[in-house]
């Protein structure tokens, strides 16, 4: 792994009962040290991994099946395409949780282990009460909570719409983030062909190829770390790039993702993917003219410059801020243009 430019700012002294909201509001990336120590699952996994994988048992539903993505050894935790991005080098399985557990307790002390990783899992489905011993009170947000359980595994460089509050809880794992505007220097694969629905970067981070990706050598003096503990959380703000390892035989981390904007509000993924399809390929002369569109209509919109001339209870969707009987309005009439 290569070395990184700037550790990410720290702070301590947090309490999960009362966490500020200049912290869970931050444009910039904070590793919130020990905030979630006291939890009864980062006690058990402190006193051991077979402590842990008992204390996760308690709330075991026993119904639904898992799904846990598996490699073999020689991918060495790397969740990533095939040789030739047509496929990827991993199988899903779905499995109960505890035969999960009970397999990674099984290849602890292995050195070369096949890879296991139980991804993005619903607590409140999957572990209903765990939220219950191991609370953070978000105030009037109500973000999803998921939890993900692995040995040692490597997350490519990816993006996530919302903002993400990862918290280790057993195991340590090593975080690297970069800003999102070095999308240019990581090298993004497809979008619409994803190892677990987000766009990644192709580089290799333990052994990155300057040749075939030479800008990535750019994005490392961007980039901001750290090593994370058992405790520890990180604050990743929407749409930064980050890379995730674990370092240990048994890791857990549990996520809460939120966004600063209505529920109602689409994701603008989609809005890029229609563009794609809809602006990206036409020529020249018609694209710049639709950029001028998309500054008047968007990214540069002002409601009297544009819409002033307009009635202001006939303005709809010109109206700003949208709400959300104007937005699905847009949705409906948007399905019925696609469904044509």
């Amino acid at each position: 792994m290569l070395p990184v430019a700037e550790s990410i700012r720290e702070v301590t002294g947090l309490v999960p009962e009362a966490l500020p909201e200049d912290v869970l509001r931050s444009p910039e990336p904070l590793v919130l040290r020990g905030v979630v120590g006291q939890w009864p699952m980062v006690r058990a996994a402190r006193e051991s991994a077979a402590a842990a994988i008992a204390y996760l048992k308690r709330f075991d539903h026993r119904g639904m099946p898992v799904v846990a993505t598996v490699a073999p050894p020689e991918a060495a935790g790397r969740v990533f395409y095939a040789e030739d991005i047509s496929g990827f080098n991993f199988r899903r399985e779905k499995i109960p949780l505890a035969v999960a557990l009970d397999t990674l307790r099984k290849y602890l002390d292995d050195p070369a282990p096949p890879s296991i990783y139980v991804a993005s899992t619903t607590i409140d489905t999957f572990l209903p009460g765990f939220r219950d011993e191991n609370a953070i009170d978000f105030g009037a947000r109500d973000p999803l909570a998921s939890i993900w359980i692995g040995n040692r595994s490597r997350i490519p460089a990816h993006q996530d719409v919302p903002d993400n509050l990862a918290c280790v809880v057993a195991g340590r794992r090593r975080v690297t983030l970069f800003p999102p505007d070095q999308l240019e220097n990581l090298y993004i694969g497809p979008l619409d062909h994803t190892p677990a629905g987000q766009a990644v970067s192709l580089v290799d981070f333990h052994a990155p190829d300057h040749a075939r990706f030479p800008k990535f050598a750019e994005a490392m003096r961007h980039a901001r770390g750290a090593v994370l503990e058992p405790g520890d959380a990180v604050l990743i703000p929407s749409m930064w790039w980050h890379h995730m390892e674990g370092l240990d035989g048994f890791n857990v981390l549990v996520n809460y993702w939120w966004r600063q904007v209505p529920a109602w509000m689409d994701t603008p993924m989609n809005a890029l993917m229609l563009a794609i399809m809809c602006v990206r390929d036409l020529p020249p002369a018609e694209r710049a003219i639709w950029k001028d569109v998309f500054d008047h209509y968007v990214f540069d919109y002002d409601e009297a410059g544009v819409a002033g001339h307009i009635p202001e209870a006939a303005r709809r969707v010109l109206s700003s801020p949208l709400d959300e009987a104007r937005v699905r309005h847009l949705r409906t009439l948007l399905l019925q243009r696609l469904n044509r």
